[in-house]
């Protein structure tokens, strides 16, 4: 499958993978990437199962500092 292809048609490969196939992009004939299931079996995400593991510091929605900001800004 070519890359406008996958592009196109990607929710679709998806769930070909989802199922276990592996999908092959191709540039110019040439094999550039491969999309496969992962090896790593899916579970459901309960609420809380991550409790106490994550930390947001207070300040989290304060504004950047001026030195930092500029690096965005240019």
């Amino acid at each position: 499958m070519t890359i406008p292809e996958a592009s196109q048609q990607f929710s679709q490969l998806m769930g070909q993978v989802l199922l276990g196939k592996e999908i092959i992009i191709c540039e110019n004939g040439i094999g550039a990437a491969t999309i496969t299931p992962s090896k790593k079996k899916r579970q459901a995400r309960l609420a809380g199962q991550d409790k106490g593991e994550i930390f947001i510091a207070p300040d989290f929605n304060a504004p950047l500092p001026e030195e930092i900001l500029a690096d965005f800004l240019g």
